[in-house]
């Protein structure tokens, strides 16, 4: 197989040419002087612009301690209280809750339903909740850039009727700017605000919220990335290794199953327990060790929380299947809403209308024994039309 690299050589020209990154192809190969120079500026954090972000100078430095374990046990802090609040939905417990910032993320997001208090943790969810810190940071990252590109086209509208408009303008590529430009910085070191966009200033109180970065108070005119931040385009991992209060290793944790559904947790994570209850009856609780039971009642809570069989694919085949008998036998009967038709006044008059109605395929259920049928709600302005149109021509 020959590649004709010539035709692709060409074609990456061309499309750069049309970017206006480079000049006439057919000339001098070279780049656009604007471009040069904001390129250069960017890989070596230069200019104005600071793609590696402005260092705030010693002495404010200096006054601030700021140590790496008090950024850790907020970004701890701040995290666990949105994963807490997810968990804790609808069990009644009342976990400290997020910004109303954050909670619209995780609506919008489809990670949880509902409106205020009535808010609760969808399948999606608690698909999430199985993710690793740095997926669920990134998903949550990438919700926001959505929504980010929403704001910016409501605001090209300029309708005076969309309210977000004046709550928001983003622009997606200060936004995206701005993320990177926090994975590139130092832990630990302070920033200045002074030379950020006024997108990347609205930015500021949604990633305290998340826990990204960390300022004394709104106003303050320096910030400071946490693990978070510092560790989104990396592999290290984006929570320290340590608990909040960085006093003991916290340990990774063991699951074992057993197939007589008996479950012992090695964890002493708030965290890891509370997913845990979700949808497994708790037993006993010691200073590492959590023993319970996957019971029928504790699989339907938790299928009615929307979580399903098919998202626990690494448990013993034996747990695995009696876990889908107990999802079957809740999803064996369906309801639908429609019409019950009855009271014909002969069987020729049955017959006919439900033949009717069979055509437009909209009947659910027929009992000739009865001479009654139910239909659909989608068909039932077609059937009722069909009936009235009998009546008024004098058809019996």
């Amino acid at each position: 197989m020959i590649v004709d690299f010539s035709r692709l050589y060409e074609s990456a020209l061309s499309t750069l040419h049309r970017l206006h990154i480079i000049g006439n192809p057919s000339q001098k190969l070279s780049f656009n002087p604007t471009f040069k120079s904001s390129f250069r500026q960017a890989i070596t954090g230069g200019g104005t612009h600071r793609s590696f972000g402005v260092p705030a100078s010693d002495g404010e430095e200096k006054r601030s301690n700021v140590t790496l374990e008090m950024l850790d046990a907020y970004a701890v802090e701040r995290w666990e209280t949105i994963l807490h609040y997810m968990v804790s939905s609808g069990t009644g417990q009342m976990p400290s809750k997020p910004s109303q910032g954050v909670l619209f993320l995780l609506q919008s997001s489809g990670l949880m339903s509902g409106q205020g208090a009535f808010m609760k943790i969808t399948s999606l969810g608690f698909q999430f909740l199985l993710h690793s810190p740095h997926a669920q940071l990134w998903e949550l990252l990438l919700q926001y850039l959505h929504m980010a590109e929403v704001w910016m086209h409501v605001n090209s509208c300029r309708r005076e009727d969309l309210t977000v408009s004046k709550e928001r303008q983003m622009d997606l590529i200060e936004v995206l700017g701005f993320l990177f430009m926090l994975s590139t910085m130092e832990l630990g070191r302070g920033y200045s605000t002074e030379n950020l966009g006024e997108t990347q200033k609205a930015m500021m109180e949604d990633l305290r919220d998340y826990g990204l970065i960390w300022q004394k108070k709104a106003s303050s005119r320096r910030f400071y990335p946490t693990r978070l931040a510092t560790t989104l385009t990396s592999s290290l991992p984006p929570l320290p290794t340590s608990d909040a209060t960085g006093a003991s290793a916290q340990a990774q944790g063991f699951i074992i199953l057993e197939t007589n559904y008996r479950i012992y947790a090695y964890t002493d994570n708030p965290l890891q327990t509370a997913v845990l209850n979700l949808f497994v009856t708790l037993k006993y609780r010691f200073p590492n060790l959590v023993v319970g039971s996957l019971t029928r009642d504790s699989v339907r809570k938790a299928l009615s929380n929307g979580i399903t069989a098919d998202q626990d694919p690494l448990i013993p085949v034996t747990v695995q299947d009696q876990i889908r008998l107990w999802e079957l036998e809740r999803n064996r009967l369906k309801s639908q809403e429609g019409y019950l038709y009855t009271s014909f006044a002969s069987q020729a008059d049955y017959e006919l209308i439900l033949k009717y109605a069979k055509q437009l395929g909209v009947v659910l259920w027929e009992s000739p024994a009865k001479r009654c049928f139910f239909g659909s709600l989608e068909g039932h302005a077609n059937i009722r039309g069909f009936i009235e149109r009998r009546t008024a021509s004098g058809t019996s």
